[in-house]
């Protein structure tokens, strides 16, 4: 708050001069000065400044006994809304949250807070805007956490990795409604009898944001940036062993052993084709529908890419804003995985989207830690405590159906009751359980309910959690100190993929917190999956995740529902990965 509003709120709000609107109300220098915490001289110096910005009439006192008169000439509300509008317009999103967080040390702020965050909301979202003959179609949206990891080859959240699925390419793309895969940069591709031999032909004229064309010599270095930077997907292309480029729109792949899933890989984040003649540590280029033209800790700015060599975007720009300050006091709902406020009841007619999410929140043990939860019984106590069933009934809302696996149509085939927690109390006992405090990590945005509801079911068994909660989706590395994590994990619509990427990449929550000797066994069952046909590597997927169940490495929770508020003057609304709507392809209908 800058300090001629803080200095008019202390005033308006001061018990001398509070509900005095328009009032002349005799005070003097001495009380003023003990309101505004400054000296007499230092009082006037504001006077004069409140009255110059036409906040206050300031009549001064001549002749001893004759007390100054001072007139409010602005309602608190008022004040509050104009410094907040006039942060929007200059488009200061971050110092705006921020000043909605101050008003919580003010009395009787509520209905203020909720006005302003209103217009908050009519800022965000959709709109047009007539910044050139043709007008501009803007898309604002926020996120209640840090901006993530923008590098393809170690991408490590949902969000993100969607926003590189809008800025970059991959040499084809996975359709899943059809379960097939179709041209994107390579117009065509073959393999040999053995799938030891994968030849990829190269789209002519794609450019990237930069201006250049790109050529079969940037798809070999995005490969070998994998291995130059060491990416935790690294595993999932160790068959290639040379890569052989047969001119500027040809590459052939050659690998050790054959391999039926590498069509999976060259659709996936890890291989959006980078520019070789660039430093992606200090730029992100790419040849999406979108290039970046802004990107700091707070927001990132996307733009239309004119020469997007497929159907350019039809909105102009994207405003995507980082506000972690934003708090967990206040209301969000999702734009289809998109963190963003409630909007008001008088906002624009709206219209909800529901997406049942490919995936589940779920509760991983951290077996890098000792302790009790390395105990079989202690798991199995939790597992109790952390009833599917229970969880959806009692808690219900975005928590749609219990869940048994990540993947819905696994968890369909269960017969669900609600175990009781007499059991648990065995187990807990059994388990060597002596009442030390067991640390549960969760992000309060998301999952503070649900644990919440833990700690209250733990109490029923004697069992003590304590959360930690942040106001941030954390890193794997942030959680080391929690016993307990409560996760979510939405898989990509090429599940497989999303499956093997979950136990195979080294850098998500998941391996952080495994132990080598879990990695090992998962290792073992895994191995040969890349060489195996469609069927059985869905087998052998069905039958990793029973061993994470079965000895309750974790713990399945609840099938989640993600759901959208739109205007109902957008078209074109189509769900990419993680149910994310596909911004390239929306459009406002005047």
């Amino acid at each position: 708050m800058d300090t001629s509003t803080s200095h008019y709120i202390r005033l308006a709000t001061s018990e001398e001069l509070s509900d005095k609107l328009n009032e002349p109300t005799p005070v003097t220098i001495e009380s003023l000065s003990a309101e505004l915490f400054c000296t007499p001289r230092n009082v006037k110096f504001i006077l004069r400044k409140l009255e110059a910005k036409g906040f206050i009439r300031w009549q001064p006192g001549i002749g001893r006994g004759h007390h100054s008169k001072l007139t409010l000439l602005r309602s608190v509300d008022e004040v509050l809304e104009e410094r907040f509008l006039s942060l929007m317009e200059r488009g200061k999103m971050k110092e705006a949250v921020e000043f909605i967080g101050t008003l919580n040390t003010l009395d009787n702020n509520e209905a203020i807070r909720q006005r302003l965050l209103s217009l908050l909301n009519k800022q965000m979202g959709f709109h047009s805007h007539t910044e050139t003959n043709s007008g501009q179609d803007v898309l604002r949206m926020m996120r209640s956490r840090r901006m993530g990891n923008l590098d393809p080859a170690s991408v490590y959240t949902a969000f993100e990795t969607y926003l590189l699925g809008q800025i970059g390419s991959t040499l084809i793309t996975f359709d899943a409604i059809n379960e097939t895969f179709q041209p994107s940069l390579a117009h065509m591709w073959e393999c040999s009898e053995d799938h030891k031999v994968w030849i990829f032909y190269l789209r002519k004229g794609v450019r990237f944001h930069h201006g250049r064309t790109m050529t079969s010599q940037d798809v070999q270095a995005t490969w070998q940036r994998l291995h130059d930077v060491k990416s935790p997907s690294i595993w999932l292309y160790r068959d290639i062993e040379h890569v052989e480029l047969a001119g500027d729109y040809c590459i052939r792949f050659c690998l050790s052993r054959p391999n039926r899933f590498l069509l999976h890989l060259f659709s996936s984040i890890p291989m959006t084709i980078l520019p070789f003649d660039i430093d992606h540590s200090k730029q992100l280029i790419g040849t999406g529908p979108f290039q970046v033209s802004e990107q700091s800790e707070d927001v990132l700015v996307l733009r239309a890419f004119d020469n997007y060599y497929g159907i350019r975007p039809h909105l102009d720009q994207v405003y995507i804003w980082f506000l972690p300050d934003l708090g967990t006091q206040d209301r969000y709902y999702e734009l289809q995985g998109t963190d963003r406020l409630k909007m008001s009841s008088d906002y624009e007619k709206t219209k909800d989207i529901d997406y049942p999410a490919l995936g589940c929140q779920y509760l991983l043990f951290n077996f890098q830690k000792s302790g009790i939860h390395h105990h079989p019984h202690f798991r199995h106590a939790m597992r109790i405590v952390y009833d599917s069933a229970a969880l959806v009934t009692e808690l219900g809302g975005s928590l749609i159906t219990p869940a048994s696996s990540f993947l819905p149509w696994i968890s369909a085939g269960q017969h669900w009751t609600e175990a009781a927690l007499d059991h648990a109390h065995e187990l807990l006992n059994s388990s060597g359980y002596q009442g030390e405090t067991i640390l549960l990590s969760c992000t309060a945005n998301k999952d503070r309910n649900v644990a919440d509801w833990l700690q209250q079911r733990g109490a029923a068994i004697g069992l003590h959690i304590e959360i930690v909660a942040s106001s941030d989706n954390l890193q794997p590395e942030e959680t080391t100190f929690a016993d307990l994590i409560l996760a979510e994990e939405i898989l990509e619509q090429d599940w497989q993929y999303g499956m093997i990427h979950y136990f195979k990449t080294l850098s998500n929550q998941f391996n952080t917190c495994m132990s080598i000797e879990q990695q090992s066994v998962l290792d073992q069952k895994l191995e040969h999956f890349l060489q195996l046909n469609d069927q059985d590597r869905v087998a052998l997927l069905y039958e990793a995740e029973e061993e994470l169940r079965t000895n309750y490495w974790i713990l399945h929770g609840a099938h989640l529902n993600k759901r959208a508020q739109l205007n109902q003057s957008l078209f074109g609304l189509q769900t990419s990965d993680f149910g994310f709507m596909d911004i390239s392809k929306i459009w406002i209908k005047q």
